[in-house]
């Protein structure tokens, strides 16, 4: 008699369609509308963070709630209003971190199944609306890139804090992955470099020296083991290398101090003021902490410090641009993305 052939029972294999990966830029944020409620609204959502303010007691949310959220946003309105996209209706920042984005995905563009999107650890657009929009498009694996150069708690930890926030609601999680800081990579030094030097050449003076300006942090973060100082040092030091100059021909500063506490040192304000006083008369800025202009950087340091310079006796100033979207800067922002998605594409 003759066997007839087993019945198959194992199912053919079905080819899915290939996943998506998902690269999603974050800045710090910025307020909607620049307006006292516009502003109103971004500092609650930063002051009210504890990575930002580590003592959220009743001490604090009296102070904030009282005084802060019904003075500041005034005054920090008008500072806005100098620097304000008025074409788009946005801030700097906002339209430079987009075009970053964007830049970012033309460069990608020979990869297949890499989607970029952006968004804002404060403000618009949110984290949860940029990892919601790459899920939707059929994103499971998602690279996280803060756009800080130097690792600090209030910074990029609280990106990943959001992010972890956001995927902890999912039942479907997409894979994560977050770049690393990369304050002495050597594409990000080099790209200071050149960006110092190209903008140094087309200054009508040249400076007697540069100071390198980066945000400030009160001294009890660091005290408790934040290593931000200790980069933003490694940074700067890199950079006098590539440079060739000594600590006194670029010096390293920080700003932006918020309260009564102690703040690291030196800051950047009095350190305008005692070179003027000092005789220097010719100063250029660079804010190497900061990836994309902002507040901090064109308001702050390219209008009050440099009043505060040529108050005391300065005159001549320049701020350096941020890498932005420049050819330098997107460089470093290729590099750190495409070294990160290893494995994926």
């Amino acid at each position: 008699m003759t066997m007839s052939a087993p019945i198959e029972t194992t199912k053919p294999t079905v080819q899915s369609s290939p996943k998506q990966v998902g690269v999603l830029l974050v800045n710090l944020g910025t307020p909607d509308t620049a307006d006292a409620p516009g502003v109103r609204v971004y500092l609650k959502e930063f002051l009210s963070d504890a990575r930002v303010i580590e003592d959220q007691g009743l001490v604090w949310q009296l102070v904030l709630n009282g005084i802060i959220l019904r003075s500041r946003p005034r005054t920090k309105a008008l500072d806005y209003r100098k620097i304000w996209n008025n074409e788009r209706n946005e801030s700097p920042l906002k339209t430079i971190t987009r075009s970053q984005a964007d830049k970012l995905a033309a460069a990608l563009s020979d990869r297949d199944h890499v989607v970029v999107d952006w968004a804002m650890r404060y403000g618009n657009p949110s984290i949860k609306s940029g990892i919601d929009a790459l899920i939707a498009k059929g994103c499971d694996r998602i690279l996280a890139v803060p756009l800080y150069p130097q690792y600090s708690a209030p910074t990029s930890a609280t990106v990943c804090d959001e992010v972890f926030r956001v995927l902890a609601r999912l039942r479907n999680q997409p894979t994560l992955r977050v770049t690393p800081p990369y304050y002495q990579d050597e594409a990000y030094i080099e790209a200071l470099a050149i960006s110092i030097e190209t903008h140094l050449a087309t200054l009508p003076f040249k400076p007697e020296l540069i100071v390198a300006s980066f945000h400030g942090m009160p001294k009890s973060y660091v005290d408790k083991g934040d290593p931000y100082q200790e980069q933003c040092v490694a940074t700067t030091e890199a950079l006098r290398r590539r440079l060739g100059m000594d600590e006194t021909k670029l010096l390293l500063t920080f700003q932006s101090r918020f309260g009564n506490d102690e703040w690291l040192q030196p800051y950047t304000d009095k350190t305008m003021e005692r070179l003027a006083k000092e005789g220097v008369r010719r100063i250029a800025v660079v804010t190497p902490g900061f990836s994309a202009d902002c507040l901090e950087t064109l308001e702050e340091i390219a209008q009050e410090n440099a009043e505060i310079f040529k108050h005391n006796g300065g005159e001549q100033f320049s701020a350096i641009p941020c890498l932005n979207d420049s050819d330098p800067g997107m460089d470093v922002i290729r590099m750190l993305v495409r070294r990160e998605l290893q494995g994926w594409i």
